[in-house]
């Protein structure tokens, strides 16, 4: 019966949020809550609760101050010069500016958030692929495949995701995968190098005049006006300079028609915007590559360095209690939705476990999986998640199947450890996922049909999902 209930708990949770029913953190508080008093563990539903909120803390304040810490440094200008830079080296060679997009692409997705990542790319690099009558397809499509292996970084969510529902430290997940990921990493960007060869042989190297290269090289209007670091690439709302992550046609035809109407309507980071420190420059890029540095030697919790960093980053770059608040409160709106999501996913995987649907799940999973697959469970994981993290939400796969697969897993002795690293394999397709928000902004910006972006998109993510997982397994990560 607890099987029968647990997966019936699975599917109603998967099926309410994939038809947009309910969000994310109502049915991972409503729907758990309902089966607790459906197997009649009602009065123990507090107890599981509770259990699960202490074992997700450290996930939520990693999450909360990583998203303060990066909206701060692109509210503050660190990354203007990047794209500059990047914007330089393309000049008007197709192939180096479908190289360029695929670095700016991977380098902002530090922020962790696919919706700033698709703006400030978009905004730099769409009018040197229109000026050019580039393939918009091609930007769109190697974008979110960069986003997609970036976004398995501890606070881009998926990371976080399966941190929360393993119980695990989300960096003995990640920084044991770097390798692997660095492999993808390089695999989008030879992907570049073959469709920027592609699209200079359709079109050969042009010539722009100076002024009209040099007009693009900014980044995106707002996002230091406001924009903040979200919760992982799937998050449900950005607001930056009046631009969100909103999934409804309306806005998304909005935005396209207001590029319609004017190309030249990308006009890049406003540089002038108040919250500029260019004096601060190279204290923030220093802080940044020791907080990165400092996170991948383990030398502290990583929910540890991110407090300190975001603390000393606000502290210097705005020593006007006036200035902090107005800064926390530019992103108070994607903290809250991530750490919201993630204490609500205590409900969900404290009934889960506490009543015991796991465990029957798991043996009812094992005893379906043949003998001969039982010790393969990571590359089982890892192969199930492309078409899994496609075809439903990253809270569906990591709360509601991943648990699961560890059970399975761990009863043919394979580490969760090993198990939650496989379920990052399918994020470079999931990017381009229609469940996910951010990749509606990509589009409409881009001015883009999703039917069109899907169908180029979707076997080169693929790909890279899959050479990720051989990466995982040369290096003996998986």
């Amino acid at each position: 019966m607890l099987t029968i209930l647990g997966f019936a708990m699975i599917a109603t949770f998967l099926v309410l949020i994939m038809m947009k029913k309910m969000s994310p953190i109502a049915a991972l508080v409503l729907i758990p809550a309902l089966f607790c008093v459906a197997v009649g563990q009602g009065a123990k539903l507090g107890d599981y609760v509770i259990d699960g909120v202490g074992n997700l803390a450290p996930t939520a304040a990693m999450l909360m101050f990583a998203i303060v810490y990066f909206g701060v440094m692109i509210d503050v200008g660190l990354f203007d010069p990047i794209v500059r830079g990047i914007l330089r080296f393309c000049k008007a060679d197709p192939m180096r500016i479908v190289i360029g997009t695929a670095l700016l692409a991977a380098i902002v997705s530090l922020d962790g958030d696919g919706s700033t990542t698709f703006m400030i790319t978009v905004s730099a690099m769409y009018p040197l692929y229109k000026r050019l009558k580039m393939s918009l397809v091609v930007m769109t499509g190697v974008a979110a495949t960069a986003n997609g292996v970036m976004n398995t970084l501890p606070w881009g969510g998926p990371t976080a995701r399966a941190a929360t529902a393993l119980k695990l430290d989300a960096g003995d997940i990640f920084v044991p995968m770097i390798p692997a990921l660095g492999v993808g990493l390089l695999a989008v960007i030879l992907l570049a190098v073959v469709l920027g060869r592609r699209e200079r042989k359709r079109l050969g190297i042009l010539t722009l005049d100076e002024v009209i290269v040099q007009e693009p090289e900014t980044v995106l209007v707002g996002a230091g006006a406001g924009a903040g670091a979200g919760g992982g690439s799937d998050r449900t709302r950005k607001n930056s300079g009046g631009a969100g992550t909103g999934t409804d046609a309306e806005h998304t035809a909005a935005v396209a028609h207001d590029g319609d109407a004017d190309d030249e309507g990308f006009k890049g980071l406003d540089p002038n915007r108040a919250t500029l420190r260019p004096k601060l420059y190279w204290f923030n890029a220093g802080l940044t590559v020791a907080l990165l540095t400092a996170m991948i030697m383990e030398l502290m919790p990583i929910p540890v360095l991110f407090l300190l960093g975001a603390a000393l980053a606000l502290t210097v770059n705005f020593p006007h209690m006036p200035d902090q608040r107005a800064r926390i409160a530019a992103h108070a709106d994607n903290v809250l939705n991530v750490s919201g999501m993630v204490f609500a996913a205590a409900v969900f995987t404290g009934v889960l476990s506490g009543t015991g649907m796991v465990e029957h799940m798991a043996d009812w999973l094992v005893g379906a999986i043949p003998d001969g697959m039982g010790p393969h469970m990571a590359i089982v994981t890892g192969i199930l998640s492309i078409p899994l993290t496609y075809f439903m939400s990253n809270d569906g796969f990591y709360f509601g199947v991943l648990p699961v697969l560890a059970e399975a897993g761990a009863a043919h002795g394979v580490s969760p450890l090993e198990i939650a690293r496989a379920s990052l394999i399918g994020q470079p397709l999931h990017m381009s996922s229609p469940l996910v928000p951010a990749v509606y902004v990509l589009v409409g910006m881009a001015k883009v049909e999703f039917g069109d972006h899907t169908r180029f998109t979707v076997k080169w993510a693929a790909l890279t999902s899959l050479v990720v997982l051989c990466a995982g397994l040369l290096f003996g990560i998986i």
